[in-house]
């Protein structure tokens, strides 16, 4: 019996001490989620306008890009 108090002790003093070290982990790697999350919202393109099949930029192709109408 003494030998396992003992041993469960040991092992209480040792969460004790860890404690810390992984709350600390938890609370940077959060924050390292925030700022990921953060910087992939400001690097999205932000769509003004509705940029489809009849676009003016769709229609401004002319021959000398065009293989097929040269």
């Amino acid at each position: 019996m003494n030998l396992f108090l003992n041993y469960l002790v040991v092992t209480a003093l040792f969460a004790l001490v860890l404690l810390p070290a992984g709350l600390g982990l938890a609370r940077e790697r959060r924050i390292d989620r925030q700022l990921r999350d953060a910087a992939r919202r400001e690097a999205e393109p932000t769509e003004t306008g509705s940029r489809g099949v009849f676009s003016q930029e769709a229609r401004t192709v002319g021959s000398a890009q065009c293989p097929l109408l040269s």
